[in-house]
């Protein structure tokens, strides 16, 4: 069957909730609706299984067991192992457990390549290496498009790179990046890869077994679930990492790199990010046993959709002389999120969009070392427009009319 949008629609309670109706919400990169299932497990476990989980009695046994389904049901779809994924109370902060990790495991004048194509919280972690006389070098974008170009990163590669630190997708470019591709440069050249996937996850759990990279972070809030950081981590990498837990978890590769207490809520509301998969993927096929296989069906389904919406955007936007596009200017190769500078500062942008019921983003979006690459001055910044598989085209259609009064 055909993408049904009333029913993905009827599965986020934010599109029957009556203050938001008539808003068209185009921020999702800065986090997405939550799904049903999430809300139904999150209500159900502060309800009923607000104990300590793990131990015998009956209600603290069914919260240490839906804590498990979420890690082994998102592990299966994400096609890696359960013991390879961590929860955390956000990505910037698994992303700094981990830098902590690296510079511990790292000796002076060894290498991380980063970029400034990077959103700084997997940037900015990295960066701070360089106090531990580790070398960081920079894999630059180009100044016109944003675009990063693998044979650059062949030029920054040598025997002394240990890691390369890179996003799936821009937070502002929008454009996906090669990552098959990448990481398998970077194991060739015998280093370490960590990709942001934290633009790129809205769009489709993405099957992290076939991408050949070390380490894969998203943020489960972006991608309607609750705000947590989801991450992965190869077990042979994860196994050579200095513990960052309790010296009691050293060996659990699941603990090591959670410093802090988990969320228990949280982590177990996840599971219900994988019913909304497989919600999605029964409706629209027929039935499959295998979760990775359902996990790439949604991802096509919904990729699909969203080129669809995206296109009567770009080429609005490519029509107007007044604006600069940042990414590509078509749907091929990229995710609906959208960014250009206009004439106005974007925050100016975005607040009078919200005159035509436009819920949309204004500013740097933590992209600064991104906007100075591209000759873009951060304080006047840009208007981001992101979307996901729930938006309508009537939704791109009231926006599209919208831009035209505001700019």
């Amino acid at each position: 069957m055909g993408f049904d949008i009333d029913f993905i629609r009827s599965q986020f309670p934010a599109f029957q909730e009556p203050t938001l109706q008539g808003q068209a919400f185009f921020e999702n990169a800065g986090g997405s609706y939550t799904c049903k299932p999430v809300i139904d497990r999150l209500f159900r476990y502060y309800h009923q299984r607000k104990v300590q989980p793990y131990a015998p009695y009956a209600a603290s046994t069914l919260a240490g067991a839906e804590m498990d389904e979420a890690r082994v049901r998102l592990a299966a779809i994400m096609n890696i192992g359960v013991d390879e994924l961590s929860f955390g109370p956000s990505t910037t902060q698994n992303t700094y457990v981990l830098a902590q990790a690296f510079r511990q495991f790292l000796k002076p004048g060894d290498v991380v390549i980063v970029t400034n194509q990077d959103h700084e919280a997997n940037t900015g972690p990295w960066r701070r290496l360089a106090q531990s006389g580790i070398e960081i070098r920079e894999w630059r974008v180009d100044a016109e498009t944003g675009h990063l170009d693998i044979a650059d990163l062949a030029n920054l590669l040598d025997d002394k790179v240990k890691l390369v630190c890179f996003p799936h997708v821009s937070n502002l470019v929008g454009e996906i990046n090669p990552v098959l591709e990448i990481c398998a440069t970077v194991r060739a050249a015998g280093a370490y890869s960590c990709v942001d996937g934290v633009s790129f996850a809205p769009h489709g759990l993405p099957d992290i077994g076939n991408l050949v990279a070390d380490i894969y972070l998203f943020s489960a809030y972006k991608t309607f679930g609750p705000h947590q950081g989801i991450m992965y981590v190869r077990a042979a990498l994860a196994d050579v990492l200095p513990n960052q837990g309790h010296y009691f978890n050293a060996n659990s590769r699941v603990k090591k790199f959670t410093p802090a207490g988990p969320d228990h809520a949280q982590i177990a509301a996840c599971a219900g990010l994988a019913d909304y998969v497989d919600l999605v993927h029964d409706h629209h096929f027929a039935s499959n046993p295998d979760a990775a296989a359902r996990g790439r069906a949604v991802y096509g389904l919904q990729a699909a959709q969203e080129a669809r919406v995206l296109a009567p955007l770009l080429e609005y936007l490519r029509g107007r002389n007044d604006i600069r596009l940042i990414g590509p200017s078509s749907v091929a190769g990229r995710v609906p999120t959208v960014a250009f500078q206009g004439r106005k500062d974007g925050a100016e942008l975005a607040q009078e969009l919200t005159k035509h019921n436009i819920m949309a983003g204004g500013g740097d979006f933590y992209a600064v070392r991104l906007l100075e690459g591209l000759d873009i001055d951060p304080a006047k910044g840009v208007l981001r427009l992101s979307f996901v598989h729930y938006t309508t085209e009537g939704e791109v259609e009231q926006l599209i009319k919208a831009l035209d009064q505001t700019l």
